[in-house]
Parts: C-alpha cells; sequence; structure tokens
C-alpha cells in the first residue's frame, strides 16, 4: 500500500435538498476525498480550519485512519458554505453564502512525512496553491490528480492551464473540460485537454456516470442507479476519494487499473449521495461496497461478439416507397 496525500478544503455545509436540511455540517472536498479513500488506503489531509472545529468531527476524522498531522487550527472560523438544490433536479443548485474565513488565508505547507507521498491529489482549490504543493514534494509522486472548478477556469485559466501541465489526471466535468478548452465537443475537449500535459481525463457527468480517456483508451462507468438521492454534496470528491485511494492500495496503473478504479470512484459516489454530509459512510461496510461493485459489473455486462461472429441482418431489403 503506496501513501495518499490530499490537500483541500475540510468547511461546514449548510445544505437543502428535497429530503431536507442540515445546518453546519461537517463537509469540504478534503473532508470527503479522505473519508471514500480511507475505505482503501492510509490517506493523509492537508487544510485549515478554525477555533470552531468541533472535537467530534476531529474524532470521526482520525477515527477513519485518517492522518490529521497537517491539518491546521488556524485563530478565527472554519470555511462555511450554504446552498440550495432545486427539489425536482438536484443537478441544480444555488449558492446562498460563502464564508472562507480561515480558508481565505490559506497556504499549504507540508511536513517532510507528506512530502514523500506516492499518490498526492489536489483537491479544488486555487491553482496557483496546488502547484506550490507539487513543488513541495521532495518527489515527484508516482500519481498527481488535480480537481477545479468553473471558478478557476473562468478567472484564473492561465495559473490553472500552468499547473495542469504538471498532473497526471485531470477531474472535471463535462461542461468545465468543454469551457476550459473551447470545444463544444466533448471528445475533442478531452483530446484538447490531454495534450495540455495530463495523460487521464476524467469527466464526470453526474447521474450518467463519467468517461475515463486514458491515451487511445475510453472507458465509461455508470453512475449506480439510486431511487433516491438525499444530498449530492461532495459526490465528484468522494469518486476521486475511491478512485485514488483503490490506486494507493494496489498499485495498479494500467489501463485496466484505471477502469476498475473508476468504477470503485463511482460506488464511492453513490453512497455519498445516500446522506447529508458523511453520514452514509458512517455506517457503510465493505461487504456493501463490494456488492454494489459487482452491481455495476452486472448492468453493463453483455456477451460480446466471439472473434468470427457478426450481428445478424435482414436476408434482405427491398427500397422503394
Amino acid at each position: 500500500m503506496k501513501s495518499l496525500l490530499v490537500v483541500g478544503s475540510v468547511a461546514y455545509d449548510s445544505v437543502t435538498t428535497g429530503s431536507g436540511s442540515r445546518r453546519n455540517a461537517l463537509g469540504g472536498s478534503a473532508m470527503y476525498f479522505s473519508v471514500s479513500s480511507s475505505f482503501f488506503s492510509e490517506v493523509s489531509i492537508v487544510a485549515v480550519v478554525g477555533e470552531d472545529f468541533s472535537s467530534d468531527d476531529h474524532g470521526f476524522l482520525s477515527g477513519r485512519g485518517i492522518d490529521l498531522s497537517g491539518l491546521e487550527i488556524a485563530e478565527g472560523k472554519t470555511f462555511r458554505w450554504e446552498g440550495v438544490y432545486d427539489p425536482t433536479n438536484v443537478n441544480y443548485r444555488e449558492t446562498i453564502d460563502t464564508q472562507l474565513n480561515v480558508f481565505g488565508d490559506f497556504s499549504p505547507k507540508l511536513a517532510n512525512s507528506h512530502r514523500k507521498s506516492d499518490f498526492l491529489f489536489l483537491a479544488n482549490i486555487d491553482p496557483t496553491l496546488q502547484l506550490q504543493v507539487l513543488k513541495q514534494m521532495t518527489r515527484r509522486p508516482k500519481l498527481v490528480a488535480l480537481d477545479t472548478m468553473n471558478f478557476w477556469i473562468d478567472d484564473h485559466r492561465e495559473s490553472l492551464a500552468k499547473t495542469i501541465e504538471n498532473v497526471d489526471v485531470l477531474f472535471m466535468d463535462e461542461e468545465e473540460v468543454k469551457s476550459f478548452t473551447g470545444e463544444e465537443n466533448v471528445i475533442r475537449a478531452a483530446k484538447a485537454a490531454r495534450d495540455m500535459g495530463p495523460r487521464i481525463l476524467v469527466v464526470k457527468k453526474g447521474e450518467h456516470g463519467v468517461l475515463l480517456f486514458n491515451e487511445g483508451d475510453v472507458f465509461a462507468a455508470p453512475a449506480f442507479p439510486l431511487d433516491n438521492v438525499i444530498d449530492p454534496t461532495g459526490a465528484g470528491d468522494s469518486f476521486a476519494g475511491g478512485f485514488m485511494g483503490y490506486l494507493a492500495n494496489v498499485g495498479d496503473l494500467s489501463a485496466e487499473g484505471f477502469r476498475r478504479a473508476s468504477i470503485i470512484g463511482s460506488v464511492m459516489g453513490s453512497f455519498a449521495v445516500e446522506g447529508f454530509s458523511a453520514e452514509r459512510f458512517q455506517s457503510l461496510k465493505h461487504e456493501e461496497i463490494d456488492e454494489r461493485f459487482r452491481g455495476i459489473a452486472g448492468i453493463t455486462a453483455f456477451k460480446p461478439l466471439d472473434n468470427d461472429e457478426k450481428l445478424p441482418k435482414r436476408s434482405s431489403l427491398k427500397m422503394g416507397k
């Protein structure tokens, strides 16, 4: 098993969906990522929280075996975000309030142990900070992955492009990669993004799963079908946590390894949305993960053509009226 490091945010979220609401629930990209990946590998967090950060929340994270030595407690309040999801379409949400608080002055500083991490996930923060983190590594990790969002794409494109040149795996949703590359077709957008440096692009498509572009290998991983989505917050970070946690555990960086990682990411994202915050992860068992992994394999399995087999066709077809 290889060491895994995530640099990102730990926050308090106030979320309203069609299923209810939570006030000041544990959130943040690094939180979702680390909890998800902790089911597969050891993981360390570098983030900042305020003096108001709950001892119960600290205990929950440390109880998952997450290394919190890089979790800085600064004078002030923890980053807070409030959002409301459309009750008829969870793909749409409105941000009501954002309070950066101590996160506004976040400048990640890696301990010696973190600088030697084998796998690095640069969660959704300022791309300039992401690059600074990468430059602090004493050796280049075996795999560097990066996530971003429209704010950085729209207003900090130059610094984002410079950072992306230095990563192996790029996570974006479909609209983000189209916006970033200026291409309207996702296939052309994927090629343009990979030409900038990353050899692997993971295009998140929400309830429609993800597309994985890995050099000549294109793979579609479906989302696990759910009859009730409670809270979609953190689904993408939970996907990335499962994806990177699995790879850090097995060390398989082959095309097949990335395909399997995509399915595991889809599984972990599906559990994340079944509760608010990290509630579903608190009761999640490995047997459930295994069962859902097999379930996705089952809904995508079919008998391919044999080497000399062809699909049936009509024996005759009269064209005319």
